[in-house]
Order: C-alpha cells, then structure tokens, then sequence
C-alpha cells in the first residue's frame, strides 16, 4: 500500500483533476468529503468519457442545476467521479484486493479504515512487489504458520523454496493434512505455487495388523527358546 496519496474534493474543477493526475502520475484519484471519507473514484476512463459526450451534450451537469449561471461549463470532481467508489479495508489480504481489482477492472484501489476513511491506495505494482520477497523469508513464513497452527505437533513438515515456489516433503500421520498444509502455505505473501511431496506413515507403525502377520509367517522350523520360570527354578 502507497500510504502518500493524493485526492481531490468534490467540489475541485475538471483542470485540478487533470493537473493532479499529472503531477502525481496516477490514473485515478479518489475523492474525499471534508471527513476525508472517500465518496468516489475519478479515473482517466471517467475524464476521457466526459471529453467524448461534450459535443455530443451542449447542456453540462452544473447548467442544468438550480442556481447555475448560464453558459457556465465548468465541470467538478463530484461530477464525474464514479460512485459508490469500490474500497478495500486496511486489514484486507493482498489476494483479496487483487480479487476485486480483477473483478472490477480497476488499477488501483483506495484503502480505507472501518469508517471509511482514506488511509491509502493500492495498485497493480504494490501486488506484484510481493512476488519479490526472499526465498529465506517465505520458508520462515510459511514454517512458522505451521507450527503455530498446528502447535507443534507437524514436526515432520520440510519446508524448501525456491524462486517462490515453495515444496512441502516429509511424513504426515494423516493423509488429509497433506492438503489443508499445502492450502495454509499458499496464503502467505509472495508464494507463487504450492508443490506437496509428503510420505505416507511406515506400516510398521500404523498397521498393526501387518506386523501380526508378519511374525505368524516366520519359519515355523524355528524352535522357540525355553521361557525361564520368575522364581529361577530348574523346570527339569
């Protein structure tokens, strides 16, 4: 999240939208109330659309207000920003934001607290920066989300990354762990893919009845050695 942003007022001219775009290099601005809770989105699209209805339309928005003087063709923020604007909490994951801005076609997303006020923005470029993080810093991540998880019980879990594809070996007593570890790894930040290499249980320490028919398959030629009596005594 870029926490320095730039926004504009409702009230701000076509021009000052236009200049702060460009002076920021941003191709959106969010537009805040006095409260500085965001009430739209100002986008290019938005500035663009508005440039190809103006022939087209010889009567702008504020002519066709009360109050308005005639000829006055002077367009502001809360005319041609987008609203209700779409929003993304400060607790929010990274995969969750990029989710909506798949969904709804946008490059940046306005960061908001529980009150809907403008703590910062999040682009295209602040999620693919995740993607850089160290190998080293994944694996710490990812091992220590399975050992607080499942307090220490999976000590068998072996945890290797590389170019941020992290894989997952050793020996689960469990076979559907396997894949409940593997879903808890892909959440970690800057995790590209999830590979699962886990080893089932040895059967000698889970199958009890394979041991059993193993000892009544030894050779039966073998004598078995005399049992000695607890008291010591000659059994002759």
């Amino acid at each position: 999240m870029t926490s320095t942003v730039v926004a504009v007022a409702p009230h701000a001219r076509f021009k000052e939208v236009v200049a702060a775009m460009g002076r920021w290099r941003v191709s959106a601005v969010p537009v805040v109330d006095d409260g500085g809770r965001v009430v739209g989105v100002v986008s290019e699209a938005d500035l663009l659309r508005r440039e190809e209805l103006r022939g087209a339309d010889p009567a702008p928005v504020d002519q066709q207000r009360p109050g308005s003087a005639a000829g006055d063709r002077v367009l502001r923020a809360g005319d041609l920003m987008t609203a209700p604007p779409i929003t993304v909490r400060a607790a929010a994951t990274l995969p969750h934001a990029a989710r909506l801005m798949a969904r709804h076609r946008v490059k940046r997303l306005p960061v908001v607290d529980g009150r809907g006020v403008l703590r910062g923005v999040v682009s295209r470029a602040d999620l693919l920066k995740v993607f850089l993080r160290p190998d080293e810093d994944i694996a710490a991540d990812v091992q220590g989300l399975v050992d607080r998880l499942f307090a220490g019980s999976l000590r068998g879990v072996r945890v290797a990354v590389d170019d941020g594809v992290v894989t997952l070996g050793g020996t689960l007593g469990e076979g559907d762990l396997a894949s409940v570890v593997g879903r808890l790894a892909q959440v970690v930040e800057g995790v590209v893919e999830v590979r699962c290499e886990f080893a089932g249980p040895p059967a000698s320490r889970t199958d009890p009845a394979s041991r059993a028919d193993s000892e009544s398959s030894a050779d039966p030629q073998t004598p078995a050695a005399p049992e000695s009596r607890a008291d010591g005594a000659d059994s002759s």
